[in-house]
């Protein structure tokens, strides 16, 4: 039966889809940083830097889906019962981070894996590689505080 404890665990597994994102991105980050360690392996941390960074928008999924938990009771062994729309208000909730985390966690992979390209050619330009990636993170960071101002201000 379809309540709305099942629709906010639907929730907690729509934030978790950022995780998507993320494994996308670290691999085409990787991609680049395995070509950038062919030509030098004494690269690998500054490479290991760049292609860590769009695992970012998985951990923000991660958190969200905790937060979900946290709210409905699951975490503290007393789910508590929600209505369907209680259920589908945390569901809305989760949608800001769950899509957008698995589009910039691969736009991310992408920016790093030029970023991994850049420095593999002039390494002194590894911190310009880092900001323009980290432009990117911005909206995951935004989409997940929408999703946490939505699920702490739905009046559950």
């Amino acid at each position: 039966m379809i309540t709305g404890n099942v629709m906010a665990l639907i929730g907690a597994a729509v934030a978790s889809l950022a995780g998507i994102g993320s494994a996308i991105g670290i691999g085409v980050a990787g991609q680049a940083a395995a070509g950038v360690l062919a030509e030098d392996p004494k690269k690998f941390g500054k490479t290991l830097i760049l292609q860590a960074l769009p695992g970012t928008q998985g951990i923000y999924g991660l958190l969200m889906a905790f937060l979900i938990f946290i709210r409905i009771g699951l975490l503290g062994g007393g789910m508590m019962e929600l209505t369907m729309s209680q259920g589908l208000y945390i569901l809305a909730s989760s949608i800001p981070i769950g899509l957008v985390g698995i589009w910039s966690g691969i736009a991310q992979g992408k920016t790093a894996a030029s970023g991994i390209m850049l420095m593999g050619k002039r390494p002194d330009q590894m911190a310009k590689g880092i900001i323009y990636a980290a432009m990117v993170e911005t909206y995951a960071i935004f989409a997940l505080l929408i999703s946490i101002l939505m699920l702490f201000n739905l009046g559950i």
